[in-house]
């Protein structure tokens, strides 16, 4: 029987060229690196991934075409980040169904950011590990959030963002919010527009802290009394479940 090849253009195409450039190691942890919502240079990316200056930018070009990317230049130096929230959440999609399993991190320095990163992290623009899924608990318990439905803010949510000085009208076509699940904690976090204002403010007014250059994060005791006020979690929420 004769089987025609799919079409480049056609929607099976395009989804296969997709998967063939996130389906690389190097562009897999360039992406990865990405989800701290910053810009990197393509010298920065490729230290990361542990690859030749030229192999990285033959990656990023590759992602930049591909859409997965956008590409900033100032002068000499040019910056990469993820294309949008959509391809944020793709990757942090990916990254959750590949959750940890048997392989287990190397030497004391790994183990270490690994246990950074489960404690809390910024997953693109919004707080995830520990930290993200204790305020997306504490605030569905509350009625600020729907479980049934995607954790859409409630009404009794859209005063407490309110009261916080939080917009939640979202620009262009990003959801108000949605459910992430979180990849170390196999449990759903605050994503979505909602999700980016509460990491952002939870920065600004220091309740939360990056403790390094990399996307953990980790709340303050100014955030512990904050939080335990505003949403009742108690200071073991914040601490290893398991």
């Amino acid at each position: 029987m004769r089987t025609d090849p799919v079409a480049p253009g056609s929607a099976a195409g395009r989804v296969a060229a997709l998967a063939a450039l996130l389906a690389d190691e190097t562009r897999a942890a360039m992406c990865l690196a990405l989800l701290d919502g910053r810009a990197w240079t393509a010298g920065e990316l490729a230290r990361h991934a542990r690859v030749a200056a030229s192999t990285a930018s033959e990656h990023l070009n590759r992602l930049v075409a591909g859409g997965v990317l956008a590409e900033e230049r100032q002068g000499r130096h040019r910056y990469v980040r993820l294309a949008g929230s959509g391809a944020a959440r793709l990757v942090e999609e990916l990254a959750a169904r590949a959750a940890p399993g048997g392989e287990r991190p190397v030497g004391l320095s790994a183990v270490r950011a690994g246990s950074r990163l489960a404690r809390g992290r910024t997953c693109y623009d919004h707080l995830a590990g520990r930290i993200g899924v204790a305020l997306t608990d504490a605030m569905a318990e509350r009625g600020l959030l729907d479980r049934d439905g995607d954790l859409a803010p409630t009404a009794e949510g859209r005063a407490w963002f309110a009261a916080q000085g939080l917009d939640l009208t979202p620009p262009g076509r990003r959801p108000v919010a949605r459910a992430c699940l979180d990849w170390t904690e196999r449990r759903p976090h605050l994503a979505g527009h909602a999700g980016a204002l509460l990491c952002r403010h939870s920065l600004d007014q220091g309740w939360c802290r990056r403790p390094g250059t990399d996307r953990a994060v980790e709340i303050t005791p100014e955030g512990e009394r904050q939080l335990g006020d505003l949403l009742g979690i108690a200071a073991d929420a914040w601490r290893p479940t398991r």
